[in-house]
């Protein structure tokens, strides 16, 4: 299978170092958006916390070269490839590629328009960089999972979204389109260090705007949008299940109540009768199922929608009309996101074995095997 030719990035080689989470995702967006990506897979078992290869949905629309980097012969395929590629991504500890051989300064010795793109949880320095740590640990340290929580509860986890993929994978693809662009006008590349606690701290730029402007406090679920407001959470419905309430603005709100068939409630914004109208909105909305709130709200401005399930998200009406999610070679899954009037991005080829493409990207790229 030849690399993909529809999406923005058509014609960019990316050459990936296998690893697992935001930087597959990372692959991920870039074959999405229609990158010829290479990942390069080690010869021998996969990571046991991985799923199997061919269902690794992070890895659709890649190829696959396996190599061994621990023998000269492997590096010296790699990088060949990074030689006719113009972005390489890896996700070890610092110094590791390095020590394999396939670090920038080696990748820049063959190809100086290589973008390299970096990613950890720590950063490539500072006093933590060596140590291990997971998306929690990079959040809590950047200040970013403090504020996610109800009042007088601990902070919850949210699952890995947050920071592996928001504030990982995410901040190392605009790092390296971005690098990319002036590559591509200089003839000169970098590195693009893309580390979780970084992207954690810079998504949270609102929250510290509002900090310093005296409009949050420092404390979970007390402030307007994270839960201390009671039009702005979620709540039961009759059937166990549970809708998302989001009427911040008055209009929005107004349109809630009237909805919902309340009245003689407390204002909006009088914090001290939070309490009460959260009661009063608690109980209603458990006089009907998930399903029947949706329906009463699905034409309006109320801002109410069912929490849907993995499994219901891909049937709603709405996702099913714009076509968010397709079955792709037999399996479920989002599509390719954000879109493109001109250069649209499509779905490519299934996961790939460790090492599917190695004699055909070798061949493609014009490698000598070693």
């Amino acid at each position: 299978m030849a690399g993909m030719t529809s999406g923005p990035l058509r014609g960019v080689r990316v050459v990936e170092l296998a690893g697992i989470g935001p930087g597959p995702f990372a692959g991920m967006m870039l074959a999405d958006l229609g990158a010829d990506v290479v990942r390069v897979d080690r010869i021998g078992p996969g990571s046991p916390i991985a799923p199997p290869a061919a269902t690794d949905l992070l890895n659709r629309g890649k190829r696959s070269v396996a190599v061994d980097l621990k023998e000269p012969a492997g590096v010296a395929t790699v990088l060949g490839l990074v030689e006719r590629a113009h972005v390489l991504i890896e996700g070890y500890r610092p110094g590791v590629a390095e020590r394999l051989g396939v670090g920038p300064e080696q990748a820049h010795a063959v190809n100086p328009a290589l973008v390299y793109g970096r990613m950890t949880g720590w950063g490539q320095d500072g006093p933590r960089a060596s140590t291990a740590g997971h998306d929690i640990t990079y959040l809590a340290l950047s200040g970013a999972l403090h504020p996610i929580g109800r009042a007088g509860g601990p902070p919850q986890v949210p699952v890995n979204l947050l920071g592996d993929f928001g504030a990982g994978a995410m901040y190392l693809v605009v790092g390296v389109i971005a690098a990319l662009r002036d590559a591509e006008g200089t003839g000169r590349g970098q590195v693009v260090d893309a580390a979780i606690v970084d992207g954690a701290a810079h998504i949270s730029t609102m929250l510290h705007s509002m900090l310093a402007a005296g409009l949050w406090q420092d404390r979970r679920g007390v402030n307007m949008i994270d839960t201390g407001a009671p039009f702005y959470d979620v709540y039961e419905t009759a059937d166990g299940r549970h809708v998302a309430v989001g009427a911040f603005e008055p209009q929005f709100y107004a349109t809630l109540v009237a909805t919902l068939g309340l009245s003689d409630l407390p204002d909006q914004l009088d914090v001290a009768q939070w309490p009460v109208l959260r009661e009063r909105l608690a109980a209603v909305f458990l006089t009907k199922t998930r399903d029947e709130w949706s329906a009463l709200f699905h034409d309006s401005d109320g801002c109410v929608t069912p929490v849907l399930s993995l499994h219901e998200a891909p049937q709603d009406a709405h996702l099913r009309a714009r076509g968010t999610f397709a079955e792709h070679l037999g399996v479920v899954q989002p599509v390719p996101a954000p879109r493109f009037s001109a250069t649209p991005a499509a779905l490519g080829g299934p996961p790939p074995l460790p090492g599917q493409h190695t004699a055909e990207v070798l061949k493609e790229w014009g490698v000598q095997s070693t």
